[in-house]
């Protein structure tokens, strides 16, 4: 392999981008044009063979985006670039796709074979979440001018299900490692080839200046193993917590897009004229949350537009202004289902989902719809048809595309035998001193309860695919009282994929609690972020005095 001198004379300020269709790549170019510089679409088979500097931000599945290269005739020309040595900045399954092959798919599908070894899955025997999602830390293996000692220090966005493992054969290559239940390669260098598995266009400042040092020519790699002879030897790295600012975005009486919140899903002020509650500008908050450290911000649809979800102009524009300034993940919630519009025309759910991830969604939040197919999965002896929305985005996105929103409330009982549902023992009893529930799941925004608990909802979406639960809780919205735990705990015990808390957090402490009684990924907030009662700043700090690692 040729290798091309990384001391530029002169910069070249257009990078070629192949963005294939999966997923949002809008949030790197953002990202890419932030820094200065323009971009060139690759169109064409001949646009690969002709870029001087190439990103490859792979999105979706290995056996779908592989498929798609492949019909495109873009897999040959990528081939014969990764071997001229040219610039190549691969990111998450652009690093994937470097390697011999993947067992993501029904079967095992081959990738470049640029480096040795295969991508598997995260093993979840041992009670790991997976995905992995969430800011992560790196071990540096070898000296690079992409991975200094200062950005090594810092905490980068992981969302993955599947991952590579070091070994004899690929040292060469590993860049840095970090930990998640194992040691796997979190990004590769040999020369100018440069991939890593987290995102850089999602990983705020930290992901940016490294982005821009690949940009600029910055990453001459030193001698090999400069940093580290034994990579077992590297201190572990820690996930941390998120904290995350959920936006509840409707229309008000006038018109206008506003952030909204209120108690047990009333968002009307008491008395006089009962308009709807404003607490700011959807794309104005989320810029502050994000300058504030979220981790993560999420909006959640609650207008109108719900009988064509794809004429919803207004929250589409609303993701594609956050995202030219918000470089942390972006989740989209509220009408993401297939829908017949007006003309009698059909719209699958991932053609609803693919709209909303191109105007700059990471990840779309399914409610309602996700509930009727959960009763649909058992009804049917949970069989699997391929046709729900969550699989149908799973599938062509992956499972960390696909977060299921669930609103359940307690219903008291005094027999647990009485039911059919799950239930558990409380300490909080019922108004006749019942001392065991169980957690209706509701639908419409809380108007509407099902025959179907919360926890045979959450099994039934992540046999379907769903990669993460967003869990609220009726009973706790508004009332500023914590977190309730039984639940959120009888949640986390039913699955292996990741779970949001949301609803009750009133003070700093309630996200101590939350993560110290639970093994949650993440707490979500809303009110007390908006009304700045709890700022989100104060959050993290509390929890990074008590020991609860954060991304600073």
């Amino acid at each position: 392999m040729s290798v091309p001198s990384n001391k530029r004379q002169r910069v070249n300020k257009t990078v070629t981008l192949l963005d294939y269709g999966a997923g949002n790549v809008r949030s790197v170019r953002n990202a890419i044009t932030t820094l200065g510089y323009k971009i060139k679409d690759v169109t064409c088979p001949d646009d690969i063979r002709n870029a001087s500097s190439l990103v490859f931000p792979g999105v979706g599945s290995f056996a779908s985006c592989m498929q798609t290269l492949q019909e495109q005739k873009y897999d040959g020309p990528l081939r014969d670039y990764l071997k001229s040595g040219k610039p190549f900045f691969g990111i998450c399954l652009g690093m994937q796709m470097l390697f011999e092959s993947s067992t993501e798919g029904e079967v095992e599908c081959k990738g470049f074979g640029l480096i040795p070894g295969k991508v598997d899955k995260f093993d979840t025997k041992n009670g790991l979440s997976v995905p992995h999602i969430g800011w992560n830390e790196i071990r540096r293996v070898n000296t690079s001018g992409m991975v200094d000692e200062a950005s090594a220090s810092e905490r980068y966005y992981f969302v993955h299900s599947f991952r590579a493992m070091p070994s004899e054969a690929n040292e060469d290559w590993v860049l840095s490692v970090t930990d998640y239940g194992e040691r796997y390669i979190s990004a590769v260098q040999k020369g100018a080839v440069i991939a890593c598995q987290f995102h850089p266009e999602k990983s705020a400042t930290a992901g940016l200046s490294l982005l821009k040092r690949f940009l600029e020519g910055q990453y001459t790699m030193q001698d090999k193993k400069e940093v580290c002879t034994d990579i077992t030897a590297l201190p572990k790295t820690t996930l941390s917590k998120r904290v995350i600012a959920c936006l509840d975005v409707r229309s008000n009486d006038i018109g206008d897009l506003v952030v909204t919140k209120g108690d047990q899903y009333d968002v009307r002020e008491k008395g006089g004229d009962q308009d709807v509650i404003n607490l700011g500008k959807p794309v104005q908050l989320a810029t502050n949350y994000y300058n504030d450290g979220a981790d993560e911000v999420t909006f959640l649809n609650i207008t109108s537009f719900r009988s064509c979800p794809l004429t919803d102009a207004p929250m589409l524009q609303v993701l594609q202004r956050a995202s030219e300034n918000v470089f942390v993940p972006l989740t989209i919630g509220g009408g993401i289902r297939s829908f017949t519009d007006d003309n009698g025309k059909h719209w699958k759910a991932i053609e609803v989902a693919g709209q909303y991830f191109r105007s700059g969604a990471d990840k779309v939040s399914i409610g309602s719809d996700a509930v009727l197919e959960a009763e649909r999965y058992y009804a049917s002896k949970r069989t699997l048809t391929g046709e729900s929305s969550i699989e149908q985005i799973s599938q062509r996105y992956g499972a960390q595309a696909v977060v299921v929103s669930i609103d359940p409330r307690r219903v008291y009982v005094s027999d647990p035998t009485a039911v059919s549902h799950h239930t558990i023992k409380t300490k909080y009893k019922g108004t006749d001193g019942e001392e065991y529930c169980w957690y209706q799941v509701t639908i419409k925004g809380g108007r509407e309860g099902r025959d179907i608990s919360a926890f045979a909802v959450a099994q039934a979406c992540e046999a379907m695919g769903a990669g993460e639960i967003l869990l609220n809780c009726i009973d706790k919205d508004g009332t500023k009282s914590g977190f309730d735990i039984e639940l959120i705990n009888d949640i986390r015990s039913a699955v292996t994929i990741p779970v949001i808390a949301s609803s009750g957090a009133g003070t700093v402490g309630h996200f101590v609690d939350l993560f110290n009684s639970t093994n949650v990924e993440a707490g979500l907030a809303a009110g007390i972020f908006h009304r700045n009662e709890v700022p989100l700043q104060d959050v993290k700090a509390h929890l990074s005095n008590n020991n609860i690692p954060v991304r600073n």
